[in-house]
């Protein structure tokens, strides 16, 4: 009897629909061959939820993740500038998935925009809950903006404040930080990894980055004393505890990236810099990411929605079906998430593959959605 496996996943916008046609049947032979059976459930989120019940995240979905240990999504859309907040930062908060988690690797047979894409082999943690995303923001001109820049100014000397400004604000706590850090050091040192970069902007935003800089700082020395170091000492065997501005940081990336194997970073940076390496070894179509609380690991395509080519059957399932491969190792399955990962590199190695990829693979043949989903299914270790 195989052992099954409830995971709950949400379709998705946009090309949602037809990632999932696409990667399922990959990650449910690979399953297969560790002897596990995934029992998926469907809950409505985005579009389809909106359809269905009148509501973009149905509380039905928040309180059936919140007693679930694995869940899976497509891409959700996000409007810019006006309308609902983002859908992704609800479930994250209203989950407390803290720690998006990111691996990007460079997949041998991508030609990508830098000379040594296979030097690239980091790990971002990214703060999920808090930061900018936190959602504090008043638009410039309201009530709210004018209320709190008058106290702001009168009471707290902003002297500096316009008074038609839009106004939003940056809250970073203790807590927030150091359980994010103290995930991406305990998963350095179960990895036996070199080093863990606390990313920051601490040198401008000194109350808050600096913050998280240095309750970063002070975990590793109270929690991790006789396991880590700082980049000065170099204990032999320790590992090192790096501290780099953000900027310096995204340099250090392109510059010496073999030098980097975990990065812990606060919400925007690492926003910003998880996408940026991305583009370094293949773009977001082959990056995966995992958002994880305390008892949920929910996986997500780290990709858009990407409307413009929604329903033509053009879409790279490639993030989703890396998702399946990171849920596999999580679960303890890592020779069926390799099998996965050789899958796409046996399609990449053959050059068939999806427009978006075919960009980067010389003289490749393009396939669609659907047939790309058939070439990894079809790989010799998933039947």
């Amino acid at each position: 009897m195989a052992e099954r496996k409830i995971i709950y996943w949400i379709e998705g916008d946009g090309i949602g629909p037809e990632i999932w046609r696409a990667a399922r049947p990959v990650i449910d032979r690979a399953a297969k061959s560790a002897g596990i059976e995934f029992d998926w459930r469907e809950l409505l989120a985005g579009e389809k939820a909106v359809q269905k019940t009148g509501s973009p995240l149905p509380d039905e979905t928040l309180e059936t993740l919140k007693g679930a240990d694995l869940a899976m999504k497509g891409p959700l859309g996000t409007p810019v500038g006006t309308g609902i907040r983002s859908l992704n930062v609800a479930l994250r908060k209203g989950l407390d998935l803290y720690a998006c988690i990111r691996p990007v690797s460079h997949i041998p047979g991508l030609e990508t925009p830098v000379k040594h894409p296979e030097l690239v082999n980091m790990v971002i943690f990214r703060e999920n809950t808090e930061d900018v995303y936190a959602g504090i923001e008043f638009s410039a001109k309201s009530a709210e903006a004018e209320k709190l820049g008058s106290f702001l100014r009168n009471e707290l000397n902003c002297a500096a404040l316009p008074p038609d400004a839009a106004i939003g604000i940056k809250p970073m706590t203790e807590k927030g930080s150091k359980r994010l850090i103290r995930r991406a050091i305990k998963y350095a040192l179960e990895r036996k990894l070199p080093s863990v970069t606390l990313m920051h902007k601490g040198n401008i935003m000194k109350f808050t980055e600096g913050a998280f800089r240095q309750w970063g700082h002070d975990v590793a020395r109270d929690e991790f004393g006789d396991l880590t170091c700082t980049e000065k000492e170099r204990l032999p065997g320790r590992l090192v505890i790096k501290d780099r501005i953000a900027d310096a940081m995204f340099q250090e990336a392109l510059l010496h990236p073999a030098e980097y194997s975990v990065i812990a970073t606060p919400n925007l940076d690492g926003d910003y810099i998880s996408d940026a390496l991305a583009a370094q070894v293949g773009g977001l179509g082959v990056a995966p990411g995992v958002n994880m609380s305390d008892t949920l690991a929910f996986f997500e395509a780290t990709h858009g929605t990407a409307p413009t080519i929604a329903g033509q059957d053009r879409a790279n399932p490639s993030s989703l079906v890396l998702c399946g491969a990171m849920l596999l190792e999580h679960i303890g399955q890592p020779e069926a998430a390799q099998s996965i990962r050789a899958a796409l590199q046996a399609a990449i190695d053959a050059k068939t593959v999806t427009g978006d990829l075919a960009a980067q693979v010389e003289g490749a043949k393009i396939v669609s959605c659907s047939e790309f989903g058939k070439i990894l299914a079809a790989y010799p270790a998933l039947q």
